[in-house]
């Protein structure tokens, strides 16, 4: 399975397959994210509405939902935060992932370039960053790019892969580009 998804991705990575959706992205939330942590997003992102909960209790971290035009987040307003964050105050969370929904709920889609931008200010500030790929097949088409381009290329560290929503049944994986973290 691996090797097939290397293959696709155009490099090597680690395959966690999982039965659901709301389990790929509370797992992979959960190797990113210390209890004490915070995982953002945008306050409309499938983690924050529609999982009950389930990322909160699966990382112990806290879900921080930011504002965005169109559903998105965007590069200015995520860096602004992450700078008010209180990265090494003991009495604050700290940040430690950016999670995107690609596409969004409502439809939207990151560019490329947003994608890029995003992960480039996440990683800046120490965070990983982690892609709600559940409509993963949908934004591939509707952009015209490769899976590679969408995803490691524009600086994700690790995806949650779906295809329930393409119909399968039960088929859904955490797909990770770094060694490190698949660790």
């Amino acid at each position: 399975m691996n090797a097939r998804f290397a293959a696709l991705f155009e490099r090597p990575v680690q395959v966690f397959p999982l039965c659901s959706g709301t389990g790929s992205n509370s797992i992979a939330l959960a190797a990113l994210a210390n209890p004490y942590g915070a995982i953002y997003c945008h306050e409309t992102a499938h983690i924050n509405v529609y999982e009950c909960g389930a990322p909160e209790l699966f990382t112990g971290a806290k879900l921080v939902g930011l504002t965005g035009a169109g559903y998105k987040l965007q590069a200015a307003a995520l860096d602004a935060a992450l700078a008010l964050a209180g990265r090494g105050n003991a009495t604050r969370v700290q940040p430690f992932a950016l999670n995107l929904t690609q596409p969004t709920d409502f439809g939207t889609l990151y560019s490329i370039d947003e994608l890029r931008h995003l992960s480039e200010v996440a990683h800046r500030h120490g965070l990983l960053v982690h892609l709600d790929g559940a409509r993963f097949a949908n934004a591939i088409a509707a952009l015209g790019c490769s899976p590679a381009e969408m995803t490691w290329r524009a600086g994700i560290d690790v995806v949650s892969f779906g295809a329930t929503k393409n119909g399968a049944m039960n088929a859904e994986a955490v797909l990770v580009f770094d060694p490190a973290v698949a660790a």
